[in-house]
């Protein structure tokens, strides 16, 4: 136990200490942390094996509730079509482009094998992107389609993952029509059960007032949703995102001002412990991958790694060019005005592909491949399979998280300084007329002295 409690200490201090860097140096803290992991990885002692069955049960499901509850639900819904398309059109994608290339040109893995490897690339991880995408000060309606897309993509690619294992497992072969039925029962079944989460913590806390009870509630909730879906045999991912984003959108009618300050403060210190241990845990991988290579040929692992990294970085770009301009050409053929504004322009679509960066639930997604399939016969590729997740993980966890902040700055893509005043701005108006109503509701429940009143409403009268 001493043990377990110095790593424990140690880490602290390294995520600690390594955040304090990227604040002084601007580099990513995701970055560093893989980087540091990797290092610790390869000196001799003993490393931290990550579990894949406690970090989606576990670690995930708190940050994709805490992504929710920051994410605005009506921004997301303005750019509902780019979202959709990229965290269901794009990891479906890339769930078969991968299948096909390594179906074709890796000798033994096979399609549904190589469709498990694409559905464990496939999911963004918008943490690192945010991360950097802050320090970027890229414009609100990225920042919304990079949230929306790592909060919904998590869900696409863990069904179609399980929809390839069991076809891989079973020696029955890939069905792409009882994939695409699976998964529609597994999504609209995780819709249901985010919703009535949401709903009964709306009810809990309509009847809790104290913050301490209220943060209880929320501490809970994302664990409560995924144990629902996964119970039901649904997504509890999607279920953890669909209760993050609803109750986020009715916290300010529910939740009093402090349970909101608590729970924000709360919020902040899960996320910055969590994201830290878990880019630790991704470079401390590195041993147990290497060792598992040692009985594929060069010529096979080279051609894996050629089919998984060009799909990934090479597909995104490609799906966000057409899936933006041949709906812009069809509406403009059939002579209907096309607003600039819904639609992403070059430079957005150039910081867009360099936003996906791949993390952790790509690892754990990865790592829950069985190592024996029907008949006691190996999983095709198992090995060669987590290297090349962990090889595009560490590449565009690094790679991209180190540049994609100057990219940003040479196409020019970044935040209008006057949008952020106007929203300011609104706030401060919207703030007013709550006090203002408020006190008109005072001035007839409550015995409060004229004067008083009179002062206070002056008082909001001379900030609107």
């Amino acid at each position: 136990m001493l043990d377990v409690l110095t790593f424990v200490l140690a880490a602290v201090a390294v995520i600690v200490a390594l955040q304090y860097l990227a604040d002084r140096t601007g580099l990513p803290a995701a970055a560093l942390l893989t980087v540091a992991g990797l290092v610790y990885g390869v000196l001799p002692g003993p490393n931290v094996t990550l579990d894949p069955h406690v970090i989606l049960t576990f670690v995930i499901p708190p940050l994709i509730y805490s992504a929710a509850l920051n994410s605005s639900l009506l921004a997301i819904r303005e750019n509902m079509r780019t979202v959709i398309s990229l965290s269901i059109g794009l990891v479906l994608a890339t769930a078969v482009v991968t299948g096909i290339g390594m179906d074709l040109f890796v000798p033994g893995v096979g399609l549904a094998a190589g469709i498990a490897l694409g559905a464990a690339l496939s999911p963004t991880d918008p943490v690192a992107a945010l991360a950097v995408g802050g320090r970027a000060g890229l414009p609100p309606k990225l920042i919304t389609i990079i949230e929306g897309e790592g909060l919904l993509n998590d869900a696409t690619a863990l069904t179609t993952l399980t929809v390839a294992v069991t076809a891989a497992t079973s020696g029955g072969g890939f069905s792409f029509g009882g994939a695409v039925l699976h998964f529609l029962l597994a999504a609209a079944g995780g819709l249901l059960c985010g919703v009535a989460v949401a709903i009964v913590v709306r009810l809990a806390r309509s009847a809790v007032r104290d913050p301490l009870l209220v943060n209880g509630i929320s501490l809970a909730t994302p664990f409560a949703a995924y144990l629902l879906g996964e119970e039901l045999h649904v997504s509890g991912v999607l279920a953890v995102a669909v209760a993050g984003l609803m109750i986020g959108h009715e916290t300010p009618r529910f939740t009093s001002g402090a349970s909101r300050l608590q729970a924000t403060a709360v919020w902040h210190l899960a996320d910055f412990l969590l994201q830290g241990f878990v880019f630790l845990l991704v470079g401390q991988q590195i041993a147990p991958v290497i060792r598992g290579l040692k009985a594929y040929p060069t010529s096979t692992i080279v051609a894996a790694v050629a089919v998984s990294l060009g799909v990934v970085l090479l597909l995104r770009p490609l799906w966000l060019a057409l899936t933006q301009s041949l709906p812009r050409a069809l509406r403009s053929r059939r002579g209907r005005d096309v607003p600039d504004e819904a639609y992403l322009s070059g430079r957005e679509i150039g910081v867009l592909s360099w936003a996906g960066t791949r993390g952790v639930i790509s690892l754990a997604a990865i790592f829950t491949l069985p190592l024996t399939i029907d008949g006691g016969h190996p999983f095709p590729g198992r090995d060669l399979l987590l290297f090349c997740t962990y090889l595009v993980v560490v590449v565009t966890l690094v790679g991209q998280g180190l540049t994609f902040a100057p990219i940003a700055h040479a196409l020019g893509v970044h935040a209008d300084p006057a949008d952020a005043a106007l929203v300011r701005t609104q706030a401060r108006a919207a703030s007013v007329q709550a006090g203002l109503a408020r006190l008109d509701q005072i001035a007839v429940d409550e015995a409060v002295p004229v004067p008083v009143l009179s002062a206070l409403r002056a008082s909001l009268d001379g900030k609107a």
